[in-house]
């Protein structure tokens, strides 16, 4: 069995293992009670671990391969490995002490994603950001933070950044309101080094930045921030990601994300030409 990219993401490869094991399951013709009685659990444990809710027992996952009739030794070895791949902390896990569990998914998705879609209404999107600027923008959205916790959360937000200059880095596609220009975060050096990093981030092949301007009137995803992820594995479809001001929402339905790629597409059409955006870029920064 190949392993996926293993050196990446525990959470990625937990639902890579789930829905493996949902698939076993399945072409077995057995039901949840039935895989939960070979490991006297609940049927809620069997979809949980199909889900990626809970990390992969390797004495379950053994049983489970087992009753789902796999006797190939090598196949079995080779799942073995990825799930004790999964269960191991991603290299975020050191900065836990400050990022909430419901965002670790999302630097996960991240890291392990082949290409990366964003609308941003409000702020610069944290891989394109600027220590100083991330920095403000935190310290805004989280007053009662201490300063050791804000320099460890821009701490990880630059680590996270390195993806887009590693080998096979991913292709990052964002739509940016005019408003996230106009909205003057950490005082006007800060904003000039943020749109200097903006033109900078336009010259990178993977990077495709375009500015929606007010001009452009009404569009689909005026409610909010979205990310859609797509990735080079074939058992993850593609997600979208929807954050709030306690959490954030995962979808992976084909119909929802739909809704999220259809919103982005006619975005896209709309908004300024990409080849647009350093030109537009350097008259916001002339402004400030």
């Amino acid at each position: 069995m190949a392993d996926p990219r293993s050196a990446g993401a525990p959470t990625v490869l937990r639902v890579v293992l789930g829905k493996r094991l949902q698939d076993l399951r399945e072409k077995a013709g057995l039901s949840f009670e039935q895989a939960a009685a070979a490991l006297d659990v609940t049927h809620a444990t069997i979809r949980r671990m199909e889900k990626a809710e809970v990390g992969l027992k390797l004495p379950y996952v053994e049983k489970l391969l087992a009753t789902y009739g796999v006797t190939d030794e090598e196949e079995i070895e080779g799942f073995v490995s990825l799930a004790r791949e999964a269960n191991k902390p991603g290299w975020w896990h050191r900065f836990r002490d400050v990022l909430p569990e419901w965002f670790s998914a999302f630097v996960s998705l991240e890291s392990e994603a082949n290409l990366i879609r964003a609308y941003q209404p409000h702020y610069v999107p944290g891989l394109l950001q600027t220590e100083g600027y991330a920095a403000a923008v935190l310290k805004a959205g989280m007053p009662h933070a201490s300063a050791k916790d804000i320099d460890r959360i821009v701490a990880l937000r630059m680590e996270r950044q390195s993806l887009l200059t590693r080998n096979h880095a991913p292709m990052l596609w964002v739509v940016m309101d005019e408003t996230v220009l106009r909205r003057p975060i950490g005082g006007p050096k800060v904003m000039r080094d943020q749109v200097s990093r903006l033109m900078e981030a336009t010259a990178l092949p993977n990077v495709r930045l375009q500015i929606m301007p007010f001009a452009a009137g009404p569009h689909p995803a005026m409610y909010g921030p979205f990310h859609i992820f797509r990735f080079p594995i074939p058992e993850l479809p593609d997600i979208a990601y929807a954050e709030s001001l306690v959490g954030a929402v995962y979808f992976d339905q084909r119909n929802d994300v739909s809704q999220f790629l259809e919103a982005l597409d006619r975005m896209c059409a709309q908004a300024a030409p990409a080849h647009t955006t350093e030109a537009i870029l350097g008259g916001f920064r002339k402004e400030i």
